[in-house]
């Protein structure tokens, strides 16, 4: 098989996806390292799969790195010593008061340069608790295996449900019912500082 047929037979294009037998990736190697037009002709479909991949790519939800990194330092901490603590359970009657032994703490630095920060503070099985920060926003979502419930602690939102508008300043504290669309917008010239609560449903 020539350079042309090699090109047109369909077999760089398996490779490039990582479709292709063993035998032919061999071949492929061997014949990109030997051939220019070959290694040109598979650079070529690499770049062309690289931009549909793009142009078609869905941007990641913005909040699911932070908690993703809040996740790896509680783990951190615990495993260094720090003792498991139960916040408690957000309510309509909670207090910020509540949550004073976990927002006083000296090692809770937020870090500004992010839309969305955040730290957990409390972790089982049935109950997620996380003091977070929100710059402008938190984006639209639906739970429908846990309940989310927020107390404000500083700042302001409007948390809007189902394009309801609900106006929320420190002290306040709303639930969000299950399988209702939800956002966040940012109200204050400062972060809307939160508790949140996720409990298993």
């Amino acid at each position: 098989m020539n350079s042309k047929e090699f090109i047109e037979s369909g077999i760089l294009e398996l490779y490039a996806v990582g479709m292709a037998s063993i035998t032919e990736q061999e071949e492929v190697i061997f014949r990109a390292q030997n051939d220019p037009a070959i290694r040109e002709e598979l650079l070529a479909i690499s770049k062309s799969f690289e931009f549909v991949a793009m142009e078609n790519s869905i941007p990641p939800d913005p909040i699911i790195k932070p908690f993703l990194m809040a996740t790896i330092n509680y783990t951190e901490r615990i495993l260094n010593g720090e003792a498991i603590t139960e916040p408690p359970l957000l309510h309509q009657h909670a207090a910020i008061d509540d949550y004073a032994p976990w927002l006083n703490r000296t090692d809770l630095v937020y870090t500004e340069s992010v839309p969305v920060f955040a730290y957990i503070i409390g972790y089982t099985e049935k109950v997620t608790t996380a003091i977070v920060w929100l710059k402008e926003k938190a984006p639209q979502e639906v739970h429908d295996d846990e309940l989310e419930s927020f107390l404000i602690v500083e700042g302001s939102c409007n948390i809007i449900v189902e394009g309801a508008i609900n106006k929320m300043a420190a002290g306040d504290y709303f639930a969000i019912p299950l399988h209702k669309n939800h956002s966040i917008q940012v109200t204050s010239a400062i972060p809307c500082k939160v508790i949140l609560q996720r409990v298993a449903a």
